[in-house]
């Protein structure tokens, strides 16, 4: 995966914020689009005050053209700092001067880059929103220090979050080239915040691609009939429209509809054939452009008789996590998927929501050595449904640290005593060890003693500690995102070879 980079070339220039009226703008970016967007503002104090500003002027341009609302793009912001703040939800603007008095009046947070908090924070906005409708997160940062962010990434894109993000050129490229939804090409970007504006439209376009609203779509389809529908764009005394549709070999059947229409029933259509059917807007105001729409109609008799699922297959099963598959994937008679999963016999029950090319999904956030109830239902595009349900088991969890061992290094003498400490752990979901002993420290004979501590991180089993004191203590903890968990510890017992 690579990522995308932009030199800058420094010229001087001015610009002005302005508030004032907006330049007409293209057709293809009004009413292009339905679903949210929540911006991931980073707040914290790592980001200077230009960067700041220069991010939300970024994001004001970024998202004008927008027709905004329910029905639109509904646009969310959420600060980054050492507590999330939401500055925004996403039913407040429902036309552009509002978001922009909004932008405008955002201030700073400053303070620690708490991101795996906010994202948290950003999980509970976005579950609220309509399953169906796309989703993006778009993160703006400097991409340092950010925290932990892979696992709250990945939960987001496995419930059909779209990442996609802006960062500085200091950034951590490895970190954001993980966590990004493909195609990186277009969901990422590292800039210098003085040229940000080069990478406007490319982004603004990668947003419409995925939240594009289909104009015309198709629904009740059966194997002799469809029902189109569209969202209206004309009135009954502004135009008309223009219906046709045909299969390959076919005439053309074509079609006048009041302009108040918003949807038309096609009947007498062949089973099993493919129609194309067309839809033009008249109207003596503006022109307005031609509407496609391609679909199969289904086979002869009850569609849900011969479509999946029919099995389903359980991998990669783990103390929080198991990979679902199912089969076989019919993406021409298949709307969507919905996996739901809940612990047996009464735990709480989750649904995630996929299109029709998944066979596919990652079950994360589960507990231990549980049994669940898995259901894969396929949602046919004739509106019947099938379900399939097995069981599955997560493994238990295993201890994070089983043994610690301490090996003498030296003699002890009023300097101390060097111990080698060597301990066995199960890495998954760790993030370090906390490493703590008593030292020794002396001064013209006269001793005491104080506690030195280590962090090291999750693939080292064996350290090296100095200057122990006599019967120093010696523990070792396991940190998890959540943060220390229980440890070990031992004793030394000087003038040994051998201590444990």
């Amino acid at each position: 995966m690579r990522f995308s980079f932009y030199l800058c070339v420094f010229v001087c220039v001015t610009r002005r914020w302005s508030g004032g009226r907006v330049a007409a703008l293209p057709g293809t970016v009004q009413n292009c689009c339905e679903g949210d967007i929540l911006l991931l503002l980073d707040s914290s104090g790592s980001v200077t005050n230009y960067e700041f500003s220069v991010f939300l002027r970024f994001a004001s341009d970024l998202l004008r053209p927008f027709s905004l609302g329910h029905g639109n793009v509904r646009v969310a912001l959420l600060q980054v700092g050492t507590t999330p703040h939401t500055e925004f939800n996403l039913d407040v603007h429902s036309d552009q001067e509002s978001l922009q008095d909004a932008l405008r009046g955002v201030r700073q947070l400053q303070g620690d880059t708490n991101t795996p908090s906010a994202l948290q924070v950003a999980k509970r906005l976005l579950a609220e929103t309509e399953e169906d409708a796309p989703k993006v997160l778009l993160w703006l940062t400097d991409g340092v220090e950010s925290g932990d962010v892979d696992e709250p990434m990945s939960e987001l894109k496995a419930h059909g979050v779209s990442v996609l993000i802006v960062y500085t050129i200091h950034g951590n490229h490895q970190v954001m080239q993980r966590v990004v939804s493909p195609p990186a090409e277009s969901h990422l970007y590292a800039v210098d915040l003085n040229s940000i504006d080069i990478i406007t439209e490319d982004l603004r376009e990668a947003i419409i691609q995925i939240l594009r609203a289909e104009r015309l779509s198709v629904t009740d389809l059966t194997s002799h009939s469809a029902m189109l529908r569209w969202r209206p764009v004309l009135s009954a005394d502004s135009g008309y429209y223009d219906l046709w549709y045909s299969s390959v070999g076919k005439p053309e059947i074509r079609d006048v509809l009041p302009g108040d229409s918003s949807k038309a029933k096609l009947t007498n259509l062949l089973p099993e054939t493919t129609y194309t059917a067309f839809l033009r807007p008249e109207s003596n105001h503006s022109p307005l452009s031609t509407l496609s729409v391609t679909f199969t109609t289904l086979p002869g008799g009850r569609i849900s008789d011969v479509l999946g699922p029919a099995e389903i297959s359980l991998s990669d099963s783990g103390p929080h996590q198991i990979q679902v598959s199912w089969g076989p994937l019919q993406p021409k008679w298949v709307q969507r998927y919905t996996v739901e999963f809940g612990a047996i016999p009464s735990g709480e029950v989750r649904t995630v929501s996929l299109d029709s090319q998944r066979s596919s999904t990652l079950l994360t956030g589960l507990q231990p050595g549980t049994q669940y109830l898995v259901t894969v239902n396929s949602i046919h595009v004739d509106g019947t449904e099938r379900a399939m349900s097995v069981r599955a088991c997560t493994q238990e969890a295993l201890p994070a640290l089983t043994d610690l061992q301490l090996f003498t290094m030296e003699q002890w003498d009023m300097e101390g005593e060097d111990v080698q400490a060597v301990w066995q752990a199960h890495e998954e979901d760790l993030k370090g060890f906390w490493v703590s002993w008593e030292t020794l420290n002396s001064q013209n004979f006269l001793s005491d003693v104080s506690t030195s501590t280590v962090y090291l991180p999750p693939t080292t089993h064996a350290t090296r500690l100095t200057r122990l004191a006599s019967n120093s203590r010696v523990c070792v903890s396991p940190v998890y995102s959540s943060g220390r968990g229980d440890g070990i510890c031992c004793t030394v017992k000087t003038q040994s070879s051998w201590l444990g």
